[in-house]
């Protein structure tokens, strides 16, 4: 059941870490919108940037920044 969540990088071992429960989505439940759906590219950023800024202790841009860097090697956002 272990996979890596193609739009953050979060491990998901358990059923509870994948996106509604459901271990056939490729994405965790960080990632998701209320009905299931995977967030899109800003609405990841934003999230991403802002837990990197609160768990790092950074400012927003520099948070920002490095949510970029991070994204950018993410099957999810391989064309953004």
């Amino acid at each position: 059941m272990d996979k890596i969540c193609i739009a953050c990088g979060m491990p998901m071992k358990n059923r509870e870490d994948y996106a509604a429960g459901d271990i056939n989505k490729s994405y965790c439940k960080f990632c998701c919108r209320s009905d299931g759906s995977m967030q899109s590219y800003d609405e990841k950023m934003d999230s991403m940037s802002n837990f990197i800024s609160r768990t790092k202790k950074i400012n927003y841009e520099a948070a920002r920044d490095l949510a970029r860097k991070v994204m950018a090697d993410l099957p999810a956002w391989k064309d953004h």
